[in-house]
C-alpha cells in the first residue's frame, strides 16, 4: 500500500464505477452479516440468542465496571432511548443490570453480570473462530491492508457524518 496521493477526478466515470463497486461490497457485507446462518452461529438460536445489537453492548459493558447511560449510548452511536432498550433486553436476560449512580442517584447506570461475562466470552469466541476462517483466504499483508482500510473508512465516515450535519 503506497503512501503516495494523487489527484483524484470525483466526477471521473472510473472513479463513480469504484465507488458503486464499494457500494455494492457494503451492501453484500451487511447482508452476509444478518443472514441467519451466520447469526445464529455467532450469537446462538432460540430464546437466548442474542441480536447484533445486544452483543455490541455487552462488548462494551465487559470493558469497564459500569457504564453511565449517556456514554454507552453516545459510544454506541445510537440515540439514549435506543440504548435503553438494548440495555432493557439484556437485563431481562440476566446478562447485565442496573445500578444506581455513586455519586448521584438520580443516575443511571449499567453493569455486565456474571452471566453477561460468560456468554460475552462465548459469542466472542465464535466470532473469532469465525473471523479465522475467513481470513484463511488472504495474505498476512491483506489482512493488514485490510484491517488499516477498515479503519480509515470509519474514521472517514465519522468525519462526512460530521461535515454533512454541520
Amino acid at each position: 500500500m503506497g503512501s503516495i496521493r494523487t489527484p483524484v477526478d470525483v466526477d471521473s466515470q472510473e472513479h463513480l464505477e469504484l465507488i458503486a463497486r464499494v457500494g455494492l461490497s457494503w451492501r453484500e457485507l451487511r447482508r452476509a452479516a444478518t443472514t441467519t446462518l451466520m447469526r445464529e452461529h455467532i450469537f446462538g438460536t432460540g430464546d437466548g440468542a442474542l441480536e447484533p445489537g445486544q452483543m455490541d453492548t455487552l462488548d462494551l459493558l465487559v470493558q469497564q465496571p459500569s457504564w453511565r447511560m449517556g456514554d454507552l449510548a453516545e459510544k454506541l452511536r445510537v440515540d439514549p432511548s435506543t440504548a435503553t432498550r438494548a440495555v432493557q433486553r439484556l437485563v431481562n436476560m440476566g446478562l447485565a443490570e442496573r445500578l444506581s449512580g455513586k455519586d448521584d442517584g438520580r443516575v443511571v447506570q449499567v453493569a455486565v453480570t456474571d452471566d453477561g461475562r460468560k456468554r460475552h466470552n462465548l459469542v466472542s469466541s465464535r466470532r473469532l473462530e469465525l473471523m479465522k476462517v475467513i481470513f484463511k483466504n488472504f495474505t498476512e499483508e491483506e489482512r493488514v491492508d485490510l484491517a488499516h482500510l477498515l479503519e480509515k473508512l470509519v474514521a472517514s465516515i465519522d468525519s462526512a457524518l460530521k461535515e454533512v450535519s454541520t
